[in-house]
């Protein structure tokens, strides 16, 4: 044994060297120390418990871990928590109870080569190794310092992979947990698409058929793809369409343009390449679901989709997430959860070169056929039979007068449905829940209450709701204005509780959720949540809603 060093454990210093050696390649000095550490933590843990392990850096530390408890990486029971921090901590895995160890700065002498090698006060060529080793050996657990702790509940849940599927992408197996595709086609891959070409994504390869050649030797060639031609601020198109043939007399134009040099067909291109326009055709049959058609043939490398008939824009937000994340595709659209008119363009999809490489086309399009839902649909607006419920003491007595019954006539009549009937009642909850069942019982599939959500003590709205039989209900929503709205079902109508801030407020969360209901479409407490970004109105003194970041 190395003459006055401290033992490490069960183990002498020199023992302890060897082993670091065989683990980690070389004993380093922070391997050396987090033995100490480790052993110190040990013996503060009560015999015949069961704990886990942090290392809170990346640094050697974790190794000690590994090297002297049955904690490692691999069976979950240590976690790095990488906060550049030289401490770890054993705590029972059940209670949480353990204790921190760390190297605590105020034990180290102001000339110890630790306080230099930790500190990095030299470089690490100018350290003395030696003597590095020697302190630590000789000063073992003195120079580190030791608290109780307790992990937080949160930390305690058991480790789990959650649910597995197939990445779209890739078709490997991975958590689902990590969205809707893995970690590594998100872009997190460590490695070039392919190997050791840093341009991959920027620099797309071409089929050796295509070549380039001077604009003066292409007269007679047809034209490989369309060419477009900008006037700045005046006009933008293809001045040159894919089949056409150069002439003479295209020269000059060619020239204007820019365009010394062009591309030709010098052969047959190979089944594993899919020129843009095809790619933009297949892309665009697969996103479009019900009431989204394909306008026209694509146009500049890009096909539009168009909304065939009025209704509300549906986008499946994780499938065109995915799909983006494929190299060389892409899709734009308009806002999800907006009213468009027929004939309106809601999105627009193509390649990005100029011929896409068939597996990174079938890649894209895998993405697409093993998505449920269409990217885009346009969903019918029904015309629903509304009723409107009208609460408050003070319009029920006549004390002021109801101006609810034609905001929401005026947004109900704007969609295409009609109010079959309005109703104002007081503050009572048998009154409400009577009326409710009333204009249920009229037929009304869709009911509206307006008031009396909020949290005082004459608002009893929702208990009335609640007596006539709603369920299925949300109450609360994260947007400003209209966080108290209320939304339902009762009987098979669809319920929707507005809060009085739609009296004073041009447009509210009645305006964001009632197109919803009128498509019937389900809200869902992750749909609400998910509104919370571009959920508060700016209240713009010349309004332009639906064109503003409202709800979108």
């Amino acid at each position: 044994m190395t003459q006055g060093f401290k033992k490490i454990g069960e183990h002498t210093f020199d023992e302890f060297i060897e082993m670091a050696t065989l683990f980690h390649n070389y004993p380093a000095p922070g391997l050396i120390l987090g033995g100490y550490m480790v052993e110190e933590a040990k013996r503060h843990i009560p015999e015949g418990t069961l704990f886990e392990a942090i290392s809170e850096t990346s640094w050697c530390l974790p190794d000690a871990i590994q090297m002297l408890t049955p904690c490692t990486i691999g069976n979950g029971w240590v976690r790095v928590m990488n906060f550049g921090l030289y401490a770890m901590s054993l705590f029972d895995k059940h209670t949480g109870k353990g204790v921190r160890v760390w190297l605590d700065m105020h034990k180290l002498a102001p000339d110890s080569e630790i306080r230099t090698w930790y500190l990095k006060l030299k470089p690490k060529h100018e350290q003395d190794s030696d003597r590095l080793l020697q302190e630590i050996g000789e000063a073992g657990a003195d120079i580190l310092s030791v608290r109780p702790i307790q992990l937080r509940s949160d930390l305690l849940v058991k480790r789990s992979k959650g649910g597995i599927g197939e990445c779209p992408v890739c078709h490997e197996a991975y958590p689902i947990v990590h969205g809707p595709i893995c970690r590594s086609c998100k872009g997190e891959n460590p490695y070039y698409t392919n190997a050791g070409d840093a341009a991959a994504g920027v620099v797309y390869p071409l089929p050796s058929a295509i070549k380039t050649v001077a604009a003066e030797e292409a007269m007679g060639r047809e034209v490989v793809h369309d060419m477009t031609s900008i006037d700045p601020g005046k006009s933008k198109g293809a001045a040159f369409r894919k089949g056409q043939v150069f002439e003479v007399g295209d020269l000059c134009r060619l020239q204007h343009m820019g365009r010394n040099n062009l591309y030709i067909e010098s052969g047959e291109v190979g089944e594993e390449w899919v020129h843009e326009d095809d790619c933009a055709k297949a892309f665009a049959s697969a996103m479009s679901g019900v009431g989204v058609v394909i306008d026209g043939e694509p146009h500049e490398g890009k096909v539009t989709l168009k909304a065939a008939h009025d209704g509300l824009f549906r986008v499946n937000t994780d499938a065109l997430y995915a799909f983006n994340l494929c190299p060389g595709v892409m899709a734009a659209s308009r806002n999800g959860w907006t009213v468009v008119k027929e004939g309106a363009e809601v999105a627009g999809t193509r390649a990005i070169p100029l011929y896409l490489q068939r597996n990174d086309f079938v890649r894209a399009m895998q993405v697409l056929d093993s998505s449920e839902v269409p990217l885009f649909s346009v969903l019918p607006l029904r015309k629903a039979k509304v009723g409107v419920l009208i609460t408050g003491d003070e319009v029920f007595s006549g004390k002021i007068e109801d101006r609810f019954e034609e905001i929401i006539r005026r947004k109900v009549t704007a969609l295409g449905s009609e109010v079959h009937r309005a109703i104002l009642v007081p503050d009572n909850r048998e009154m409400i829940r009577d009326n409710a069942r009333n204009l249920l019982d009229d037929g009304c599939n869709i009911i509206i209450t307006t008031a009396g959500l909020s949290v005082d003590p004459d608002d009893v709205t929702r208990h009335g709701l609640v007596d006539a039989g709603a369920h299925d209900m949300l109450y609360g929503a994260p947007l400003l204005p209209g966080t108290m709205t209320l939304i339902g079902k009762i009987g098979t109508a669809r319920l929707l509780g507005v809060p009085a801030c739609a009296l004073f407020f041009k447009h509210t969360s009645l305006d964001l959720i009632l197109p919803r209901l009128l498509a019937d479409v389900d809200v869902t407490r992750d749909d609400l949540a998910r509104m919370g970004e571009g959920g508060m109105c700016l209240g713009c003194a010349n309004c332009t809603f639906p064109k503003c970041p409202f709800g979108k």
